[in-house]
């Protein structure tokens, strides 16, 4: 039996329990209101961001791939050798670097060389050849240390200089074939049967009664052409004959003995006209005293020798005179003689003239003039054919021999013909001997490169090396433009040839620190200006004017009322 102490306390659990499940359920229990005040969102707040200041680059990223640059494919402009036999490499191409001069490959044992050129081998460089092709020759031919000219003229010179640059290597500049030597001896023998035969014809021209005696005229005429222009040489060589030399000779004597009379005849008046004669009655020895001959007597008579005298200078006047008109006879009779030995010659001639004349009528109305002639035409034609062989017969280049590649040393990469096989148009392709970066950016990105940015390329393994923007090319077919990059070094580069890598190419930078904000802070006003929100207090904010510049990896560069630190809004919620 329960106490009443008992029972009040079960009645207070019992009362206890429903109030708390009563509270219980009324937590759970919202009305509409209640419900409608819950479901409203939270009050917006700013999302900021603070300004820094700092140096901003700009970057393309590139991916591609590491490998040899400027690939070119290799072919044979021709045969090698001077036989048109099948071409069959006896020696394949092998990978490693070609230098100038260097062997890279043998055909039937023939040689094919590389030099240094942009004019691709298309022909066999004969004897007498010009053109660039020869000059690019001689200049790898002068680079390589053989003395051979510049003309672009494949001559003995350049000819003596390729045998040389053949010997070296240990081969033989291609000589003529034996079908070439068996076709020039030959040519050799028609032009000799030709000559006979127009001999002969000729012979049998020349002894026709109808061309003989006028063969007789005309060798007649000619020699005494000859006779006429030696006796007009002679008679020019001398200035007087024999007889006109005589009476010159004699006219000259008969002045010098004139001089010599009136010399002597000066003289004796001198004498005369210095020494006085005696006075009649004196003594004219020394014994009539001092003074005997102080008294002179009358001048002496001197007339007969002035008259003497003169008589002596009229004759050299004469005689004088006389010479000149014999010279002056003499010169006239060699003018004469000189007109009439010249219009000998000129008579001469025309006998010549006129024999030839004759003579080639009449071989012409010969019946055997058609048989000359024809051996003439034949002659000719064969003399032709054997100066066009000549022409180009000698030591030649085969266009299969050499090989020009745009630039030297390069790498061989890659042989796509093995020995033993035929020579197809490819033969190899070679590379350069540096590296570079192949890859492609789509058409917008490439809009912002150009040749000569600089570069950083890093490869898998995490090594960074400098380069450069090479090359820019146009869309492809993916729409993506390829690039290039050249790397500064290829220090630890040459084991990664095909590894992928990625280029970081700089397209800009600010070179200094300068103030930095989101570009998602920037907003452009109706009016054109940039604008960004500074937030000056909590929720509350101000526009700021700005100019941007340099924009980079989703920040931008801006100038205006602004300073580190400052908080600019990017996003409201």
């Amino acid at each position: 039996m329960r106490t009443p102490r008992g029972k009040l306390l079960l009645v207070l659990a019992v009362v206890l329990a429903v109030a708390g499940t009563g509270w219980g359920v009324g937590t759970l229990l919202r009305s509409p209101a209640d419900e409608a005040a819950a479901r409203k969102p939270p009050k917006p707040s700013l999302v900021t961001v603070a300004v820094e200041r700092r140096t901003l680059v700009a970057t393309v990223v590139v991916s591609g791939t590491l490998e040899y640059g400027s690939p070119y494919p290799v072919s044979l402009a021709g045969v090698v050798g001077g036989s048109e036999a099948a071409q069959r490499a006896t020696r394949a191409p092998r990978r490693g670097t070609l230098a100038e001069g260097a062997v890279m490959m043998e055909v039937n044992g023939r040689p094919v060389f590389v030099f240094a050129g942009t004019v691709p081998m298309h022909r066999s460089i004969v004897s007498g050849a010009k053109g660039a092709d020869v000059r690019q020759l001689q200049k790898a031919l002068r680079r390589l240390g053989y003395r051979a000219p510049a003309t672009g003229v494949f001559d003995q010179a350049t000819i003596a200089a390729v045998s040389r640059f053949y010997a070296k290597r240990g081969y033989e500049a291609q000589q003529p074939t034996l079908e070439l030597r068996q076709r020039r001896d030959d040519l050799r023998r028609a032009v000799r049967a030709a000559q006979e035969v127009l001999a002969t014809e000729r012979k049998a021209l020349d002894q026709g009664k109808d061309v003989l005696p006028l063969k007789v005229r005309l060798a007649n005429a000619r020699q005494d052409l000859r006779e006429a222009e030696q006796a007009l040489k002679s008679a020019r060589a001398q200035d007087h004959t024999t007889e006109d030399e005589a009476k010159v000779e004699a006219a000259e004597s008969a002045v010098r003995a004139a001089e010599e009379k009136l010399l002597a005849a000066r003289q004796e008046l001198a004498r005369a006209t210095a020494t006085p004669a005696p006075a009649p009655g004196l003594d004219p020895s020394p014994a009539a005293g001092p003074t005997a001959g102080a008294t002179a007597g009358p001048p002496a008579d001197t007339r007969l020798l002035e008259l003497q005298v003169a008589n002596a200078g009229a004759d050299l006047a004469a005689a004088r005179s006389a010479l000149e008109r014999v010279l002056e006879e003499a010169e006239i009779a060699r003018a004469r003689r000189l007109t009439e030995l010249t219009k000998n010659v000129r008579g001469a001639r025309e006998a010549v003239v006129t024999a030839e004349q004759a003579l080639r009528q009449a071989r012409q109305l010969s019946p055997v003039k058609l048989r000359v002639a024809n051996a003439q035409s034949d002659l000719a034609a064969a003399q032709a054919l054997l100066a066009e062989f000549s022409r180009t017969y000698g030591t030649t280049v085969p266009p299969g021999e050499i090989v020009f590649l745009p630039k030297l040393p390069a790498r061989l990469h890659k042989s796509t013909v093995k020995a033993g096989e035929l020579v197809d148009e490819s033969i190899a392709t070679v590379t350069s001997s540096t590296f570079v970066v192949s890859g492609s950016v789509d058409v917008a990105e490439a809009e912002r490169l150009k040749t000569g940015l600089t570069a950083s390329i890093e490869t898998e393994a995490g090594t960074i090396v400098p380069g450069t923007v090479t090359s820019l090319g146009g869309r492809d077919t993916k729409g993506a433009a390829p690039v290039t990059i050249t790397p500064a070094s290829m220090k630890g580069l040459r084991k990664l040839a095909g590894a992928p890598v990625t280029v970081r190419v700089t397209i800009g930078a600010t070179g200094q620190e300068v103030l930095v904000v989101p570009a998602a802070a920037v907003v452009t006003a109706a009016d054109g200006k940039a604008r960004v929100q500074v937030e000056t207090a909590p929720d509350q904010t101000k526009e700021v004017e700005v100019r941007t510049g340099l924009s980079a990896d989703g920040a931008v560069e801006v100038t205006g009322d602004l300073e580190p630190g400052d908080m600019v809004v990017i996003n409201s919620a």
